[in-house]
């Protein structure tokens, strides 16, 4: 085994093992995300964060990823739409009347 032989086989080890942490990571972050839809915690951060980190190596990641951003900008887009009130009044509850 020569030098360049060498080289190759542990850039080879190097990649594969980079692809593990990648796999690892992602799907515990998925995991842990999907457990904090139930728990207190912010799954709207974790999961498309996990997404984000499979979607390098795994096509329905990748879709499902896609799906996620569409469905974040539709729900932004929706609250552009509605604006403040129309009187001006930003709380929810109207004012109770005085006796």
């Amino acid at each position: 085994m020569n030098g360049t032989d060498f080289e190759k086989t542990a850039f080879e080890y190097y990649r594969h093992a980079k692809r593990v942490v990648k796999v690892v990571v992602g799907f515990t972050l998925l995991v842990i995300g999907i457990a904090l839809i139930v728990l207190p915690g912010p799954a709207f951060i974790v999961i498309p964060v996990a997404l984000a980190i499979l979607a390098g190596e795994f096509v329905w990641a990748r879709r499902l990823l896609r799906r996620v951003r569409k469905e974040i900008h539709r729900y932004m887009s929706q609250g552009e739409k509605k604006g403040p009130p129309a009187n001006g009044d930003t709380s929810e509850t109207p004012p109770r009347e005085t006796r």
